[in-house]
């Protein structure tokens, strides 16, 4: 399986080990981390909720085109699920490749296509005690609210 949502911690180093291929001249990784502002406001953490049937049969589908699109060995994308503190890794690509130009192109090609299409849905936690539903995608505030909620 080459896409993945867990509810634990990310361990990159334990990931990686499932990337090793002696053909591989370049490997490229990409956390996206819990920061503790957006828009201006100060965050103070996050929860993610996942369509999971969908997000996991999409997740394996946009590494299936990065496979096709790019001169790659390996690719793996593992997204949060659930609360995520300040600093965690909620989202974490690698790509392995004979050559860094494509390992580089492949890895943005997964993040960006795992953020457009895939439904997960992010509520933000901020230090004024407030709370709301943001789309991953655009980072701004997501019309319509949160999970099961139309959008607009």
């Amino acid at each position: 399986m080459d896409f993945r949502l867990t509810n634990r911690a990310i361990d990159p180093a334990a990931l990686l080990g499932g990337l090793g291929d002696w053909g591989a001249g370049a490997c490229v990784t990409f956390e996206g981390r819990v920061r503790n502002q957006n828009a201006g406001r100060s965050v103070k953490a996050l929860d993610y909720e996942v369509y999971a049937p969908l997000a996991e049969r999409e997740g394996e589908k946009i590494v299936g085109e990065a496979r096709e699109k790019f001169q790659i060995i390996a690719a793996l994308c593992v997204h949060r699920t659930g609360g995520v503190a300040l600093g965690d890794i909620a989202v974490w690509v690698a790509v392995a490749a004979p050559h860094r130009a494509a390992a580089f192109d492949a890895c943005r090609y997964i993040i960006d296509e795992t953020k457009a299409r895939l439904p997960i849905w992010k509520k933000e936690h901020y230090a004024d005690g407030t709370a709301e539903w943001v789309n991953c995608a655009a980072g701004g505030p997501k019309e319509g609210g949160g999970p099961g909620q139309e959008m607009k």
